[in-house]
C-alpha cells in the first residue's frame, strides 16, 4: 500500500514538468532531462535585459521593413545580417558596427532573382556562429566556407507562398557581395519526409556546430514551421553531416504551444546549460521574448515566468519579437525586432543602463 501511495504521488508531482510538451505524442523526457526551475531562475536572471535602449537601426526609405537580426563579430568590428520587406518579397542585407549601438548598412548579400525556385524570397540567417555564452561571437569556416540559412520561396508578397530553407556559402563576411545559393532547398514542406507540424510551409532556421555531438550528427538546425493539420508554428529540428544534406530530427516539434507561434530560436551555451530564445505571438496578446533550457539540445524545458521582452514602448507597441541575444564585455545585448509607431525596425534591450 505504501508502495502504491508513493507512486500515486510521484506521478502527480511529475504531471505539470510534462505540461509544456503538448505534441500528438507525449515526449519520452524523463525526469532527469528536465532543468529546474531554480536553474531556470538563474539563467533568467544572468540573460534578462531590463532596460530599453532604444531603435538601433531602421530602413532610410520608411516604406520598407527591416527585420531578424543576426549579430557577429569579424576582425575587431561587428556585423549584422538582416533582412528587408519592399512589397515584393524578402532579400538579406548587411551592416557594420564599432559600438552595437551605431549601425551602417554596407549592401545586400542575396538579392531578388529570376525564374528561381527562391526568386521572391530570400531572407538569410548566418550559420555556425560561436554560441558560447560570452565567447566570441565569431563565424566559423567548414569547407574553407562560411554558411547562410535562408527562408526561401517564389511567390511575391510577405511570406507568402509554399516556403522552404535554402543553403548559401561565400569566401566573405565582411563585404556587401552575393552569396553563392543551392539551386533547391534543402528541407521543403513538400519533402515525403515532412512531419505533422511542417507540411505547409517553412519560416526561419538557424544552424549551429554541436561539438559535444549529441545528436550523432555535428550540425543542427532549428527552424519554425506551420502544418496543414497544425494552422499555428513550432520548432522543430534537422541535422546534417555536411551543412548540404538534412534530415529531420525526431516526430515532433521541440517547442509548441499548439497555437499562435513560436519561432525564431537561437542558441547559446551557459556552463552546462544550453538556452534557446525565441518568441511567441498570439497564444497571448501581441509578439514578445521567451525562452527554454536543456542539457542535450534536443529535449528543452521552457521557462514559466516573465517575458524577457515584450511591447513597452511606441516603437515595440505592437510586436517586440525576433531575438537575437548575446554577451560582450560583462553586459548583455538583447536586439529584436520592433514593430510600433515607427514601422518595423531593430530596437536593444541591455543588461546595463547604456543611455546613463
Amino acid at each position: 500500500m505504501k508502495n502504491l501511495v508513493l507512486s500515486v504521488f510521484v506521478i502527480i508531482v511529475a504531471l505539470p514538468l510534462f505540461s509544456f510538451y503538448p505534441y500528438k505524442n507525449i515526449s519520452h523526457q524523463s525526469l532527469n532531462d528536465v532543468v529546474p526551475q531554480k536553474t531556470m531562475e538563474k539563467i533568467y536572471r544572468e540573460i534578462k535585459t531590463p532596460f530599453k535602449y532604444g531603435i538601433v537601426f531602421k530602413h532610410p526609405d520608411s516604406s520598407k521593413y527591416v527585420d531578424s537580426p543576426t549579430i557577429f563579430r569579424e576582425n575587431n568590428i561587428w556585423y549584422m545580417t538582416y533582412i528587408v520587406f519592399d512589397g515584393q518579397g524578402y532579400e538579406t542585407w548587411l551592416a557594420e558596427s564599432n559600438d552595437l549601438l551605431t549601425w551602417k548598412t554596407k549592401g545586400r548579400i542575396l538579392s531578388f532573382t529570376k525564374d528561381t525556385w527562391d526568386m521572391n524570397q530570400k531572407a538569410g540567417y548566418l550559420s555556425l556562429i560561436d554560441f558560447n555564452w560570452g565567447g566570441s561571437c565569431s563565424a566559423e569556416k567548414f569547407q574553407d566556407k562560411y554558411w547562410m540559412s535562408f527562408l526561401g520561396g517564389k511567390s511575391e508578397g510577405y511570406e507568402a507562398g509554399v516556403l522552404g530553407v535554402g543553403i548559401a556559402s561565400s569566401n566573405t563576411l565582411s563585404n556587401a557581395e552575393e552569396w553563392n545559393r543551392i539551386n533547391k532547398p534543402v528541407l521543403s514542406p513538400k519533402d515525403h519526409d515532412a512531419r505533422w507540424f511542417e507540411n505547409k510551409t517553412i519560416y526561419k532556421s538557424l544552424i549551429i556546430h554541436d561539438r559535444s555531438n549529441h545528436t550523432d550528427h555535428p550540425f543542427i538546425m532549428y527552424y519554425n514551421a506551420k502544418g496543414d493539420t497544425a494552422d499555428y508554428e513550432s520548432i522543430g529540428m534537422a541535422v546534417s553531416d555536411d551543412m548540404v544534406s538534412w534530415k529531420r530530427f525526431g516526430d515532433n516539434p521541440v517547442i509548441t504551444r499548439q497555437k499562435g507561434i513560436c519561432g525564431d530560436a537561437q542558441i547559446v551555451k551557459i556552463k552546462d546549460i544550453y538556452v534557446m530564445f525565441y518568441f511567441g505571438a498570439f497564444w497571448k496578446p501581441g509578439a514578445f521574448e521567451r525562452f527554454a533550457c536543456s542539457y542535450d539540445l534536443v529535449t528543452w524545458t521552457d521557462w514559466n515566468g516573465e517575458d524577457l521582452i515584450a511591447s513597452s514602448e511606441d516603437y515595440d507597441e505592437t510586436f517586440a519579437h525576433k531575438p537575437w541575444v548575446i554577451k560582450w564585455n560583462g553586459i548583455v545585448y538583447h536586439f529584436y525586432t520592433a514593430v510600433g509607431k515607427q514601422g518595423r525596425v531593430i530596437a536593444l534591450a541591455t543588461s546595463k543602463n547604456l543611455k546613463k
